[in-house]
């Protein structure tokens, strides 16, 4: 059975894995473009020790499975699996894994470069960086926004109010 073409999860993934399963038992796949994001130890110059991710259940499979629709009606693809993980995570750790198959390297590397910007804008994930100097939301950038923007989509996400969960009500 294959695998589904997306996993929220706390625990790390195996990169190879993944593409393996991708993989198996197609033999028209020509092409596998991946895309591995890790917590990065450094954010506006401090240095950043851990990041929590925070999502809605079922909201986010659903948001990340529509991107992936997407995706398909864009690109020549033949699957998608995007992996990404959520709780608190150290530097350098792996947060997100997209990865597509493809007969051919270009609708690969094009599906899969879409795909991680859509998520960036359109996934409904929350990231709160610790640093030396304390916990910060982290909020959605103007650049992120931008690279959507090339695909056709409009995106207004660098708002700081659309960048942090909702405040839990007293």
């Amino acid at each position: 059975m294959a695998a589904p073409r997306v996993a929220i999860q706390s625990r790390d993934f195996d990169a190879g894995a993944e593409i393996a399963a991708l993989r198996e038992g197609d033999g028209g796949v020509g092409a596998v473009a991946v895309f591995v994001g890790t917590v990065r130890d450094r954010s506006d110059g401090a240095a950043v020790a851990s990041m929590e991710l925070e999502h809605y259940p079922g909201m986010t499979e659903a948001a990340i499975e529509a991107i992936i629709d997407q995706a398909f009606a864009r690109f020549d693809i033949r699957v998608v699996r995007v992996v990404h993980r959520i709780g608190r995570l150290a530097a350098r750790e792996q947060i997100v894994l997209v990865a597509v198959a493809s007969a051919h390297r270009g609708q690969a590397f094009q599906a899969c470069e879409f795909l991680i910007d859509y998520l960036k804008t359109h996934a409904p994930f929350w990231k709160k960086e610790e640093t030396d100097a304390g916990a910060h939301w982290v909020d959605a950038r103007v650049a992120d926004d931008a690279a959507l923007e090339r695909w056709g989509i409009a995106a207004a996400n660098a708002e700081p109010a659309l960048a942090r969960p909702p405040e839990p009500e007293p």
